[in-house]
């Protein structure tokens, strides 16, 4: 697992120790806490759900990732995988301004780093100091930590599996794409994709390269089964198996999809 240097490391662990008072150990039964990290001089926010069972026995963690122009609170509103699945630690983390590949180029709305690199990988640095803490204030199973996100925020998911893919047991891309460079550095791992049939911003031919991609990197069957709505199964003798769950729709995020999404994790914890 790749982690950042010694002393970036170091400045990590100092802004944690200062806001160790505020950050996992607050949460109360389904409700989200805003919390915060200081690092580099720009302060950084996720909502966090911890259930109460977390300070004392091995519970999951998922991070959740808004797409671009997004924001904390309506990724938690939209995916609100903390009530789905209330024994999981859930962290819905809030980007900063991004210049967008497909809009925004002037990088005025929130997001995410696309590449390794990107921003001196400032978002890469967050999610460090975010499982730090995690791992520091709760019981967190290392077995079944997860990654989703929608859009600009998927994409960040399959950079986090590129970056720090060992930390992970499965991922939830929705509506995105792995570029090249960072599917090159991607190792089988159960993955669920989720894209529209009609996206007008990450055409599907691009998705469906992905997913094809995905298939062959698992070692997956030429044949899938049916798996949920919209959802096809393609196993894996390896246990990585792939799940693409295509839909009709434009580029937006199924209200079916978070049920499907914690489904999906609780099928597969690490190996």
């Amino acid at each position: 697992m790749t982690f950042p240097s010694l002393s970036v490391r170091s400045l990590l662990l100092t802004a944690l120790a200062c806001f160790a008072t505020s950050l996992f150990g607050q949460s109360q039964a389904a409700e989200l806490s805003h919390q915060t990290w200081k690092f580099d001089d720009v302060t950084r926010e996720a909502l966090v759900y911890v259930p109460a069972l977390a300070h004392t026995k091995p519970s999951p963690l998922v991070f959740a990732f808004h797409g671009h122009g997004g924001s904390m609170q309506n990724a938690a509103r939209s995916f609100h995988y903390h009530e789905l699945w209330p024994e999981a630690m859930v962290v819905y983390m809030q980007g900063l301004p991004t210049p967008g590949k497909l809009t925004d180029p002037e990088g005025k709305k929130n997001g995410w780093q696309s590449g390794m690199g990107d921003q001196n990988d400032r978002d890469l640095k967050f999610f460090d100091a975010v499982l730090a803490s995690a791992k520091e204030t709760c019981k967190v199973d290392a077995r079944r930590i997860y990654s989703t996100g929608h859009s600009n925020g998927g994409g960040f998911t399959y950079l986090l599996w590129a970056a720090r893919g060992d930390v992970f047991a499965a991922m939830a891309p929705s509506s995105a794409f792995a570029v090249k460079a960072t599917f090159e550095k991607l190792k089988p791992k159960p993955v669920l994709h989720m894209a529209g049939e009609s996206d007008p911003l990450v055409k599907f031919a691009l998705q469906k390269l992905t997913m094809d991609q995905l298939r062959k990197l698992n070692g997956c069957a030429a044949e899938g089964q049916p798996w949920g709505k919209f959802g096809t199964l393609y196993p894996s003798t390896s246990d990585t198996p792939v799940v693409t769950l295509i839909h009709p729709g434009t580029h937006t995020f199924l209200a079916e999809a978070p049920a499907l999404i914690v489904k999906f994790f609780k099928e597969h914890p690490a190996r």
